[in-house]
């Protein structure tokens, strides 16, 4: 994406900002980007993912968005998880297949401008989605009285979180654009070539970018869950006064079995968040500071393959959900049994305790009957 986004050698046979020129900048053909081969499996692979992406969003929107009219915040926050995936899915994916067998930019300025812009969307609103889900596990954690309002809180921060995503992205509509060339052949790309005055101010915006989508969300998140298990070890900590076992026991009840689950679950979101995502990101700071370094070091392959992993997040969210809920599910069906075989133990001892009150009742009934005949019949 950094190559048919920012390409060096393509941008640099136009000077100025002229979308059209004839000659290069040192007078040299420039080597223009063709589909390879490891292009083509980039391609087989994204669409592949694009599909089992599509199948498991939707089927976890769909559950989600019918599991009872009350909704809780934490289904609410996974829907729009789901959604940001599904942004992902439909947007960032398709284009990026489409943009590696074209190779060159063929869907119009106006088509250009607008999907930078939505893709930029989708890469926020994941990031800062999963950020609120950390925010909203530390808040139910370390303030657990607080669950009423835990609600109206998770919706202001999404509210917020969507609201940042589409302002942030905003700029891409205006930097982002049509380029051709004409030598060695008519050549169109959709690139910021042209945006920025001076090299330093396309560095600097892509660092901003750079620190607002990734950089300042792993922060939030690792400060989030560091607070989360601090208190969990002091917690555990007070509970240890009489032995392992006591300690086990009031470890459990100090956080509910319900919200421990959630919040392992949030661990893992957010864990393959950043295991997927970090390779990427940091080749692109690479390529930001050392372009030139890095295209003799890097091959297109590492780069292909970085960015494929990146969209392999997109398919791990449901997947985790998924596997979170069937436990879930699984143990109120076990909850369900053993309640029923204690509701009928429990029905078979009331039987058992009214037939020996009912036989006391008539043995005593009927010998004060005896001894006292005649005698009122509520007094017995």
């Amino acid at each position: 994406m950094f190559h048919q986004l920012t390409d060096h050698k393509v941008n640099g046979s136009c000077q100025g900002h002229t979308p059209m020129c004839n000659k290069s900048a040192d007078g040299d053909t420039p080597q223009l980007p063709t589909f390879s081969t490891a292009a083509k499996i980039r391609v087989i692979i994204t669409f592949t993912l694009c599909a089992v992406s599509a199948v498991c969003n939707l089927v976890v929107l769909w559950a989600a968005s019918n599991g009872g009219k009350r909704k809780s915040h934490v289904r609410i926050l996974i829907m729009n998880l789901t959604v940001a995936d599904l942004l992902v899915t439909f947007i960032v994916m398709p284009v990026d297949a489409v943009w590696n067998i074209t190779v060159q930019w063929q869907a119009g300025d106006v088509a250009c401008r607008l999907l930078m812009f939505l893709k930029l969307v989708a890469m926020y609103s994941c990031a800062f989605v999963t950020v609120v889900i950390s925010l909203d596990r530390q808040s139910a954690i370390l303030n657990p009285l607080g669950i009423s309002e835990a609600k109206r809180k998770s919706k202001i921060m999404l509210t917020v979180a969507w609201t940042m995503s589409v302002i942030l992205s905003l700029p891409q509509m205006f930097i982002f654009h049509n380029v051709t060339i004409t030598v060695p052949e008519n050549f169109t790309q959709c690139t910021t070539y042209g945006s920025f005055v001076q090299h330093w101010q396309e560095i600097l915006y892509n660092m901003f970018t750079f620190v607002c989508l990734f950089l300042l969300p792993l922060v939030i998140m690792i400060f989030c869950y560091t607070r989360i298990l601090v208190e969990i070890s002091s917690r555990m900590a007070r509970s240890n006064l009489v032995s392992r076992d006591v300690h086990l026991r009031r470890s459990h009840n100090n956080i509910p079995k319900a919200r421990m689950r959630t919040l392992k679950m949030s661990i893992v979101i957010v864990t393959s968040f950043i295991i997927c995502w970090t390779p990427y990101y940091l080749l692109g700071l690479w390529y930001w500071l050392f372009s030139e370094k890095m295209e003799k070091t890097v091959s297109h392959s590492l780069t292909h393959m970085l960015f494929i992993f990146g969209l392999f997040n997109a398919c791990l969210d449901p997947i985790t959900y998924g596997l979170f809920t069937i436990h879930r599910h699984q143990g109120l069906k076990g909850c369900c049994r053993s309640s029923d075989t204690q509701s009928e133990l429990e029905n078979n001892t009331c039987m058992i305790q009214l037939t020996f009150l009912s036989s006391h009742r008539q043995i005593a009934s009927g010998s004060h009957n005896s001894d006292n005949e005649g005698a009122n019949d509520n007094s017995t």
